[in-house]
């Protein structure tokens, strides 16, 4: 029933679609900053695991902006998306890159390796912008599959 009044709304799945997209500029800004300063790029002066609490609450609100909005895109279009390999390479990114962001990650970035040369956060960003880039190419590709 929900995913129907959705497909049936002129403007119900733009609506939804918009706070999701809104969802995921917020999650990459939290995701980014502290990324690029486990790679060495920008805001040195700040210690990264101050910086990654900073942006915590960011993080967590606009994934839950986007489960709480994909879930209602995902009704409108079950079939769809079930039998799109996109969705599952989304899915799949988005399981991993969730469970790497709050264990692997979350002690690197604890354990204030950043500061010196090791290559252990340099990992730990790259993997992380790998599978946030995996999120969003599947999630773009479903629209146009």
């Amino acid at each position: 029933g929900i995913g129907e009044s959705i497909r049936n709304s002129v403007w119900l799945f733009p609506l939804i679609e918009a706070f999701h997209l809104v969802g995921l500029g917020l999650t990459a800004g939290a995701v980014l900053i502290v990324d690029m300063r486990l790679l060495g790029v920008g805001l040195r002066e700040r210690p990264v695991s101050r910086l990654a609490k900073d942006a915590e609450p960011w993080l967590l609100g606009s994934v839950a902006l986007m489960f709480a909005s994909g879930i209602p895109l995902f009704l409108s279009e079950a079939i769809k998306c079930y039998y799109s390999p996109a969705f599952w390479i989304k899915m799949t990114s988005l399981l991993l890159v969730l469970l790497f962001t709050f264990t692997i990650r979350r002690r690197v970035v604890q354990s204030g390796e950043a500061s010196n040369d090791s290559l252990r956060p340099k990992a730990a960003a790259l993997v992380s912008l790998l599978l946030w880039f995996g999120v969003g190419w599947g999630g773009r590709w479903i629209g146009f599959s």
